[in-house]
C-alpha cells in the first residue's frame, strides 16, 4: 500500500517495526553485556596468572662452568653450560640429581 504524497504517515509504527526496534535494543544490549563479560574474565585471568618461575637461591653451579641456556619445571631446573653438559637439579632442594655431557652428532655417528 502506498500513500498518496500530501497525505502524512500514520502514528503509530507497524508491529514489524516495533518488533525490529525490540531486537535491534535486546542485541545490542546482550553484546555490550557480552564485552564486559569478556573484558572482566580477561582482567581476572591474567591477574590469576602465576608468578614467572625464579631461580631456587640454593642451586650453585660447579667451578669452572657457566650457564648458557636455563629451563625451569616445577619439580627441576635444566641448566646447558658453555662446555656442553646438562645439569639437572631438584628444584626443591637444589641438589644436582643428573650431570650428562652432550657430544656433537659427528661424534655420535662415528661411534656407531
Amino acid at each position: 500500500m502506498t500513500l498518496p504524497p500530501d497525505m502524512p504517515p500514520p502514528e503509530g509504527q507497524s508491529p514489524d517495526v516495533r518488533l525490529v526496534k525490540r531486537l535491534v535494543v535486546v542485541l545490542t544490549s546482550v553484546m555490550i553485556l557480552g564485552v564486559i563479560v569478556i573484558i572482566g574474565l580477561l582482567v581476572t585471568q591474567i591477574a590469576r596468572s602465576p608468578a614467572p618461575f625464579a631461580l631456587p637461591d640454593n642451586i650453585s653451579l660447579p667451578d669452572d662452568t657457566a650457564a648458557s641456556a636455563v629451563t625451569l619445571s616445577r619439580d627441576w631446573v635444566l641448566i646447558v653450560t658453555e662446555n656442553q653438559t646438562l645439569l639437572v637439579f631438584d628444584r626443591r632442594t637444589g641438589a644436582l640429581t643428573h650431570n650428562v655431557d652432550l657430544l656433537p652428532l659427528n661424534a655420535a655417528d662415528q661411534g656407531q
